[in-house]
């Protein structure tokens, strides 16, 4: 009896010792990049339910939505694809390079960093208002 009783109560002691290390790990989002523009100099975000899709001077790129925020902070991998002037060639393949898109919002703003993996290389720092068309210049 006393044997079945100390069983219970440590079975009973790891579980919530199990529960409480679960919860202190948690990787979930605590929110979510509100959906809609976020326009700025030389940047446009829009974001959907499914898709995010950004617009810079002479260059696009693609990021996966809904984009995880954790406290106001998110970072996430997508695609940047750079662009020139002129005509586009017969065939011509637009070549996608690997980018990591992260920053943070703070109220309506966000500050977003653009960074190139393949290749480090930093693309810049772009300071983005929802509800905001972009001040975006494409190659002529």
């Amino acid at each position: 009896m006393i044997e079945a009783a100390m069983r219970l109560r440590l079975g009973s002691g790891l579980a919530l010792i199990g529960l409480s290390l679960a919860c202190g790990t948690s990787t979930s989002p605590d929110a979510f990049v509100p959906i809609g523009p976020w326009g700025g100099d030389h940047a446009l975000l829009t974001v959907t339910v499914a898709s995010a899709a950004i617009e810079f001077d002479c260059a696009h790129g693609t990021l996966p939505a809904p984009i995880p925020l954790a406290h106001g902070d998110f970072d996430v991998v997508g695609e940047f694809v750079q662009e020139h002037g002129g005509p586009i060639r017969d065939g011509e393949q637009a070549v996608r390079r690997p980018a990591r898109y992260r920053g943070s919002i703070d109220k309506q703003i966000m500050t977003l960093r653009v960074t190139l993996t393949d290749a480090p290389q930093d693309v810049g720092t772009f300071s983005l208002t929802l509800g905001t068309g972009g001040r975006v210049f494409k190659c002529l």
